[in-house]
């Protein structure tokens, strides 16, 4: 059993406090903070309808989904890039995964413990991940 262990190397994360007074977040979640930075990202670059949904209660895939609209293949990569870009930058954190970028129809980035979704909006409309994860606390994002 000593193998499973080393097979499965643990992740280090620095938890830092976070600089939100909105209590929907913990002071110390790292993945909130994450999860928040990717929405701001998305802002920046014109993301529309930017929805943040905590699934970590209802699923283990998770702690948050980020999800965002782009109007156009480039802004949905433009989105995209300034997501990671953000992230590396602030958080000193890279995605594990990132599925979909050369289409530019929907880009997800999965982080672990934060999953982006940066969708055109016939994708979102069609595959509704909010009304698919309905039951997960959904949290509107407002850029101030």
């Amino acid at each position: 059993m000593s193998n499973y262990q080393e097979n499965f190397p643990s992740r280090l994360t620095a938890v830092t406090s976070s600089p939100f007074d909105d209590n929907q977040f913990s002071n110390d979640d790292a993945s909130s903070k994450l999860a928040v930075k990717a929405a701001e990202a998305a802002s920046d670059r014109k993301a529309g309808d930017i929805v943040l949904l905590k699934v970590a209660n209802v699923s283990y895939l998770a702690d948050y989904f980020v999800v965002a609209t782009g109007y156009s293949r480039v802004q949905v990569r433009a989105i995209a890039d300034a997501v990671e870009d953000k992230i590396e930058q602030e958080l000193q954190r890279s995605p594990l995964r990132i599925e979909g970028k050369v289409e530019g129809n929907w880009v997800l980035y999965d982080y672990g413990d934060v999953i982006v979704h940066v969708m055109m909006p016939k994708e979102r409309e069609f595959y509704n991940l909010e009304a698919f994860w309905g039951h997960a606390e959904r949290i509107e994002f407002t850029n101030e």
